[in-house]
């Protein structure tokens, strides 16, 4: 018995602080046409309706910038995430900018509450600021500390607005109250761009950090082993792949392009190991850009690395409920 995967395309660019992520869908489905594959004639998918029209106003919230939207976004992904898990369906989420990822993680733990969830962030980013915290105000860059319930006032450089704050508290409780996940259920593969608070973080938690010349010297494969060993304490498992852990030579098309990264051939070797894992409940990609790009490169790399990932989903054992 194959796994029935659903498509969730999710193009929201309103946690991002360059523009373009919403197209990253298009430019996959693109790639595929290019590539000749069937992908997206063999799944079902369905789209989450975004409001990328916030953009046209100013953003009121210096340290969460849009995060009216963001609230908006992160509740009905987390909706579609857990409809699709409660249909029997695997969701294989497209997504634009990579704040939405939260609303996957709360949509997962909506859908099992009292399963502990682990989740493998392969990124060139730790995405783990808070409007405490961050230095830009843009949202993708907060994903886990929204996951985690985690503000980070040891590291506070901000005084956000009440407002704010009343927003994030909101976010916090998306899905089903409170923290989705621990820290020490987290595990990092190509995370190189941090600022002082996510180190912070890191250290405090010792959270696992695979480096990408660590992914060379060691080889994806026996990468992705020792992190689902890392997890193996966690019922179910998730991975999130932002396209921006792949070296910066590859493609510039993603908003926040980073040196010494993934090779493309490392990046599917990784998620299609990850990809076997009977725990794995839900798999993502982020932040293809193809207004950035030429030639559509960094979406033709994106959609090689899911396709890949896809058809080991497929043929895997049945995801455990």
């Amino acid at each position: 018995m194959s796994e029935k995967i659903k498509i969730i395309q999710v193009k929201s660019e309103i946690g991002a602080g360059t523009r373009g992520a919403s197209l990253g869908v298009e430019a996959m489905k693109i790639a595929s046409l290019d590539a000749k594959s069937n992908f997206f004639r063999e799944n079902e998918s369905i789209e989450v309706e975004n409001v990328n029209e916030l953009l046209f106003n100013s953003a009121e919230h210096a340290y969460a910038k849009f995060i009216d939207g963001v609230l908006i976004m992160e509740e009905r992904v987390c909706l579609e995430v857990y409809e699709q898990i409660w249909d029997d369906f695997f969701p294989l989420i497209m997504a634009g900018d990579h704040s939405t990822a939260y609303g996957t993680i709360a949509g997962i733990k909506k859908a099992h509450p009292k399963k502990r969830l682990g989740v493998v962030w392969i990124d060139a980013h730790a995405d783990f600021h808070s409007p405490y915290t961050t230095p830009s105000g843009n949202m993708h860059g907060m994903t886990l500390a929204m996951a985690c319930d985690m503000d980070n006032l040891e590291c506070k450089v901000n005084d956000p607005k009440g407002e704010t704050m009343e927003y994030w508290e909101q976010i916090m409780n998306v899905g089903i109250p409170g923290a989705k996940i621990y820290p020490e259920d987290l595990v990092f593969i190509s995370v190189r761009d941090l600022e002082k608070a996510e180190n912070y973080i890191i250290n405090k938690y010792g959270i696992p950090n695979f480096s990408a010349d660590e992914v060379k010297k060691l080889g994806p494969s026996a990468v992705a082993q020792e992190a689902l060993k890392l997890l193996d304490h966690c019922d179910l498992i998730y991975v999130s792949f932002d396209v921006d852990s792949m070296d910066s030579r590859i493609s510039r098309g993603t908003g926040t392009p980073v040196p010494n990264g993934l090779t493309v051939e490392e990046a599917k070797i990784l998620n299609v190991e990850l990809a076997k894992s009977p725990k794995l409940c839900a798999w993502e990609i982020a932040e293809v850009n193809p207004t950035l790009d030429t030639q559509n490169s960094m979406a033709e790399s994106g959609f090689e690395v899911m396709e890949a990932t896809a058809r080991a989903i497929e043929t895997r054992p049945v995801f455990v409920t």
